[in-house]
């Protein structure tokens, strides 16, 4: 729901320039069409109202549905939309970033045998499943170093992150914030969307960094949180989901959490915010069942009366 609402908009809001001219156009042809206008020139508006059979509201029914009609068209004009359409030129696969925090906090044996190694593990087995895919690399620490492009080898990826530890880290500390950059950077570079997966147990950077560049990253960002169901509560990795507006999946001992991983980055739209190429698909189409009930209520039905003398 917070996407819809973060990404509605219309294609073409100048349509809207329209509506007091349908409004108009509505009225004058309304005024021009009234079967009594000839007799409210002749008769007193009293004595009219008595000799109409019926309401004299039933008779301008139609013509305000008429009107909610074209305002309707007016709004399938504008072409609402809500989300982005996949490029018919590009792979059917986005790619998927993975972001691999390497400080000393991941050696931590909780889960056994390490936070780290645990995190090389669901590495590979999202290596495995992504298989054809592109996956790419990124260790982070108090810097953040690109390890591997989005590559379709994934086997590779999986061996260059086992490899992926503290001690080759050459700053330590918990730079998120430059591994977000660094991963929209290639993924902008690629040109095919994507999104961004952050295997992290806690998250110790400065939130209003965070906030920033969350302005910069318009990519999906998930979480799966590094730590074991029985750990101490630790809420500063929901918390910078909350600012980065990213979902989080907790650690599982089977592969149940890699899955769900999976479904959300295969979701990924192609044509990301910002990127070049990008299309939004035109949504106005959900408008036109309403416009046509809408039309068909505009029908005056026509009585007949038998009158005897």
């Amino acid at each position: 729901m917070n996407s819809f609402l973060e990404n509605f908009h219309f294609l073409r809001p100048a349509a809207f320039l329209l509506v007091p001219v349908v409004i108009a156009v509505w009225w004058f042809w309304q005024r021009r069409s009234d079967p009594l206008r000839g007799w409210r020139q002749q008769i007193d508006a009293d004595l009219l109202k008595a000799l109409i059979v019926g309401q004299e509201s039933s008779l301008k029914s139609p013509a305000r549905w008429l009107l909610a009609g074209w305002l309707l068209a007016v709004v399938l004009v504008a072409g609402p939309t809500w989300r982005l359409e996949p490029s018919p030129f590009a792979d059917d696969a986005t790619p998927l970033m993975i972001l691999l925090k390497a400080d000393v906090s991941m050696d931590t044996p909780d889960p056994a045998p390490s936070r780290i190694e645990r995190s090389h593990l669901k590495i590979a087995d999202l290596a495995e499943l992504r298989k054809g895919q592109p996956l790419g690399l990124i260790a982070y620490a108090g810097s953040a170093h690109l390890v591997l492009p989005p590559t379709r080898d994934t086997a590779v990826v999986a061996e260059m992150a086992a490899e992926v530890s503290a001690d080759i880290m050459p700053v330590p500390g918990d730079r998120l914030d430059l591994a977000l950059q660094e991963a929209a950077r290639v993924l902008k570079r690629g040109g095919n969307g994507g999104s961004i997966l952050i295997l992290s147990d806690v998250v110790d950077t400065d939130p209003a960094a965070l906030g920033e560049v969350r302005k910069e990253v318009s990519y999906p960002i998930q979480f799966l949180q590094i730590q074991s169901a029985d750990s101490p509560e630790d809420d500063s990795l929901p918390a910078a989901a909350r600012i980065l507006k990213a979902t989080v999946e907790p650690l599982r001992v089977d592969d149940s959490d890699v899955a769900s991983v999976m479904r959300r980055a295969s979701r990924a739209p192609i044509a990301t915010s910002g990127g070049e190429g990008e299309r939004w698909e035109e949504s106005g189409y959900w408008v036109l069942p309403l416009l046509g009930l809408l039309l068909l209520a505009s029908f005056r039905k026509t009585q007949t009366e038998e009158v005897t003398a």
